[in-house]
């Protein structure tokens, strides 16, 4: 089968031939129709990130496709079903999983990180973690649930606890920030997109941001702070990753507030703990999302609460992946399929 791989040292994929996996028992073999082209990958290619299987490695994490095979003791799936891939797959029996925290699961496996993913045309799967897909959601469209909306999702619905009516800022409006926007501003908050670039903001406006603000050149504390009443918001998203924006939305939040960091970095900063404790400030992280939460996902893409067919800007073949992610740097995509 053809597949795009990645290997140590080298900032674009090989387009080459590569074993079809066959399914194990418990597993199903999934013919992929669409995969999501991430950020995530790009701290592969080319920010020095390693990923836990050595190289070389198939990428890719956000797959959908039909099942064309399933494994010895697989049990309701059908071949011929169209299902879902989640970017993670858990354990199921360590503490965290036992406990309903299946995202941060002490075995979890990554697609295109831990084992081969999803830019290839077969990747196998886990029968017990891929989710059946309604006809009514493209799956060229409904591959972004995996990751692109699936994590926003978490990280809004269950460690935000976003409640209706409150102030909710974003700090970043990539292909995580621009979902956070749309499911903060799907349960009822009041959402302000913060961006550098214009056309970004613009797409968080077509989502459901009520205001914008680009940081540009511009005193963003003070002038943010303003505009969401004063006080600040009652939440913060930071969904870029850099140290900077993690202080910036520490500082802007409001006496009481919470902070969400979704965007990822390496870098340590200095942090005082005067605010957390005197203002009740709560700070902390998101990743990913648990298994639980797919299936009222998928049903709320399905009657249309939350879109992805807008979300899904460029398609490419396979082998011009590289293209993807190309338009990914230049900040022109909103989200990228691949079609292998």
């Amino acid at each position: 089968m053809k597949a795009a791989v990645y290997y140590s040292g080298e900032k674009n994929l090989k387009i080459e031939d590569w074993p079809r996996p066959e399914p194990r028992a418990g597993e199903v073999l999934v013919k992929i129709t669409a995969c999501g082209v991430c950020h995530t990958d790009l701290h592969y290619l080319e920010h020095g990130v390693p990923t836990f299987k050595k190289p070389p490695l198939v990428l890719g994490h956000e797959g959908a496709g039909v099942v064309t095979e399933v494994g010895q003791g697989v049990e309701g799936i059908k071949v011929g079903q169209r299902v879902l891939i989640p970017a993670v797959i858990s354990c199921g029996r360590c503490e965290y999983c036992r406990r309903g925290r299946e995202n941060i699961c002490v075995s979890m496996e990554m697609f295109g990180n831990n084992r081969d993913g999803c830019y290839a045309e077969y990747v196998t799967a886990p029968a017990k973690d891929v989710f059946a897909m309604p006809d009514g959601i493209p799956l060229e469209e409904g591959c972004v649930i995996a990751d692109a909306l699936s994590t926003p999702y978490h990280a809004v619905r269950n460690r935000g606890q976003v409640q209706a009516g409150e102030v909710v800022v974003v700090l970043g409006c990539g292909g995580v920030g621009i979902n956070v926007v749309q499911v903060a501003a799907a349960s009822g908050a009041i959402v302000f997109a913060v961006d550098v670039s214009d056309r970004k903001l613009q797409w968080a406006k077509d989502f459901g941001a009520a205001h914008v603000y680009n940081t540009s050149g511009r005193e963003a504390l003070k002038e943010l702070r303003k505009l969401t009443g004063g006080g600040g918001p009652d939440i913060v998203f930071e969904a870029i990753g850099k140290t900077a924006t993690i202080q910036l939305a520490y500082d802007l939040v409001r006496p009481g507030g919470r902070v969400c960091v979704i965007g990822y970095t390496a870098e340590t900063m200095p942090f005082s703990p005067a605010k957390l404790m005197y203002r009740e400030v709560s700070i902390f992280g998101s990743l990913g999302c648990r298994g639980v939460d797919y299936p009222p996902l998928i049903r709320l893409v399905e009657r249309g609460k939350l879109d992805c067919k807008r979300l899904v800007t460029h398609r490419f073949p396979l082998d011009r992946i590289a293209e993807a992610f190309e338009l990914m740097k230049a900040g022109e995509s909103l989200r990228s399929v691949v079609l292998p």
